[in-house]
């Protein structure tokens, strides 16, 4: 059974979509404000959160930074236009996907089921990745750098894990806007561009003056182990 926590100000549409995923077996609990939904999703730990973006209290978006700065709980927003700018700023902020008003419970269930498979089910049976003294586990999230622990947001996480796991080789901003953002259709550079300053902060490094993160300039960027780690 999933538990599903739905932050929505419509009173219809928060309704409908909490019988729906209930006759479906799920355990949904819902809140009509993004204050209450956020105390929810703190004190109930969901296993997914449904988040509208045009709350009465506070911005969807700012709900999603206030949530990913105490959980890696999977996101799915829910917007009125897929074009809208705050859609794109909230898959930046860390959302997992998106549906777009008026949406289908079935649509929703299969991004329910499609995000939390790649969200948990695809990383338990993966081993820690190690690059020198960098130790990424995707199983527990958990990153270590010389035995310390590195604390870093999700959306840093997932943007470090691809990297190692592709330890050597140079990967371009495109793919990472796809794989890691989840933007096959394309997106700003200057979103990877910003994690990866947040990232190299993080790692104890600069662009400058690089350790693991190595910019290969026009074309992406490598994570390696520093010479002689």
């Amino acid at each position: 059974m999933v538990e599903v926590l739905v932050i929505e100000d419509d009173d219809r549409i928060r309704s409908l979509v909490l019988r729906a995923l209930r006759d479906r077996g799920h355990l949904v609990t819902s809140a009509a404000t993004g204050m209450a939904g956020l105390d929810l999703a703190v004190s109930s730990r969901p296993d997914l959160v449904v988040l509208d973006l045009g709350l009465p209290d506070v911005d969807g978006t700012r709900v999603l930074a206030m949530l990913r700065a105490v959980s890696a709980v999977p996101v799915i927003i829910a917007s009125a236009r897929d074009d809208d700018p705050s859609l794109v700023a909230a898959l930046d902020a860390g959302a997992d996907d998106y549906v777009v008003k008026p949406y289908s419970v079935s649509q929703l269930e299969a991004r329910i089921r499609a995000v939390l498979r790649r969200t948990s089910g695809e990383r338990a049976d993966r081993s820690p990745v190690t690059v020198g003294g960098l130790v990424v586990d995707a199983a527990s999230r958990r990153t270590t750098l010389d035995g310390a622990a590195v604390d870093l947001t999700p959306r840093e996480f997932d943007l470090l894990l691809h990297l190692a796991e592709r330890a050597g080789e140079v990967v371009t901003k495109r793919e990472l806007l796809a794989e890691v953002w989840q933007q096959p259709w394309g997106g700003s550079d200057k979103t990877v561009d910003v994690h990866l300053s947040w990232l190299r902060r993080k790692l104890g490094e600069s662009a400058a003056e690089p350790r693991y993160l190595h910019t290969v300039r026009g074309v992406g960027v490598r994570l390696a182990a520093p010479d002689g780690a």
